[in-house]
C-alpha cells in the first residue's frame, strides 16, 4: 500500500522496512500493521486534535505533570503555544503508561518506541496469527465471562497500584489473545491521584466491563469490584495481589447507589447499540 505520510519518515530512519495494511482509524489515531526487519508490528500515529475535542478532554487532563514550568503555565492559559504543548503531552501519555504498565505486569501490548509522533508497538494477534478481534466482537460462555472478568478486574488493580485508571475502558478497547484478554488505547489515562474525578472514572470502567460480561455471566452485575478497590486504595491498603471479594458495603449517605446501577445499565445499553449497528451493517 502506499505510505502514509505520517510512517515515511519511520522508513526513512529504518525503524519499519513497510506498511502492510491499515488496522483501524479512530478520531485521535489511526493504526497500521507494519514490517520491522522479520517482525509485524503495528504503529500507531496519532491525530493533532480540534478545539472541540481539546476542551471535552480537559478533566482527563487534571492531575497530569508537565515537563517544564514555561509548558504548565502556558497549558493553564490555554494558549496557542499551551495547546499545542497540550497535544504533546497527550501524545507522550500513552507511551509513557505503556513502559510503566508493562513493568508492572499488566497485560499490554508491548511498546518498541516512539518515533517522530508515532507509536511502534506488538500486534496483538489471536491463535491463528492474524488480528486480535476486541472483545466486544465475541461470543463468551458463562464460564469464558467469568474468567475474562476476573482477569480484567486484575488489570485494573494493577493499574490503580501504579497510580493510575484507564479512564475510557470498555470491551471496546480490550482485545483477545491467545492468553486472554489485552487492554489498549490509554491516551486519556487518569492520575489517580490528583484527578477529582478519578473515582468517577474508576467506577465507570469497571462497570462498563461488567456490564458487558454480565451478559453471559448475570451474577457478575451484583458485584462491587470497583467501589471495593477504590476503599482499598483510598486507605493505601491496595496491593497488586490483593485478593477481592466483588462485595461491598457502602455508606448510603455518601455513595448514590442508584447512579452506579445507573451507569451500569447506560453501558449495557451502549453495547447493545452498538451490537445492532454492526449486525444492521453486516445484513447491508
Amino acid at each position: 500500500m502506499k505510505t502514509p505520510q505520517g510512517l515515511q519518515a519511520l522508513i526513512d530512519d529504518g525503524v519499519i522496512d513497510e506498511v502492510l495494511r491499515p488496522l483501524k482509524s479512530g478520531k485521535e489515531a489511526s493504526v497500521y500493521v507494519v514490517r520491522s526487519g522479520d517482525e509485524i508490528r503495528c504503529a500507531k500515529v496519532y491525530k493533532d486534535m480540534a478545539q472541540r475535542s481539546f476542551q471535552q478532554r480537559v478533566q482527563y487532563q487534571e492531575g497530569r505533570k508537565v515537563r517544564g514550568s514555561r509548558e504548565a503555565r502556558a497549558i493553564g492559559k490555554a494558549s496557542k503555544y499551551g495547546r499545542k504543548q497540550q497535544e504533546v503531552a497527550w501524545k507522550n501519555t500513552e507511551v509513557d503508561a505503556l513502559y510503566q504498565l508493562r513493568v508492572a505486569g499488566m497485560r499490554v501490548p508491548e511498546p518498541y518506541g516512539y518515533f517522530h509522533g508515532v507509536l511502534v508497538m506488538e500486534l496483538v494477534t489471536d491463535a491463528e496469527g492474524f488480528s486480535a478481534p476486541r472483545l466486544g466482537e465475541v461470543e463468551l460462555s458463562a464460564e469464558k465471562a467469568r474468567e475474562y472478568h476476573g482477569v480484567l478486574v486484575r488489570q485494573v488493580v494493577l493499574m490503580l497500584c501504579c497510580g493510575l485508571i484507564h479512564g475510557d475502558l470498555s470491551a471496546y478497547n480490550v482485545l483477545v489473545g491467545p492468553d486472554g484478554p489485552v487492554v489498549i488505547d490509554f491516551p486519556q489515562v487518569v492520575s489517580a491521584g490528583g484527578n477529582n474525578a478519578a473515582r468517577t472514572m474508576l467506577l465507570r470502567d469497571v462497570n462498563n466491563l461488567t456490564a458487558h460480561l454480565g451478559r453471559w455471566a448475570p451474577e457478575l452485575l451484583d458485584t462491587w469490584y470497583g467501589e471495593e478497590m477504590w476503599a482499598l486504595f483510598q486507605a493505601g491498603e491496595l496491593r497488586p495481589d490483593t485478593e477481592l471479594t466483588g462485595e461491598f458495603t457502602p455508606d448510603e449517605t455518601e455513595v448514590d447507589l442508584d447512579s452506579i446501577r445507573q451507569s451500569i445499565n447506560d453501558a449495557r445499553e451502549e453495547w447493545l447499540i452498538r451490537q445492532q449497528g454492526r449486525e444492521a451493517a453486516a445484513e447491508d
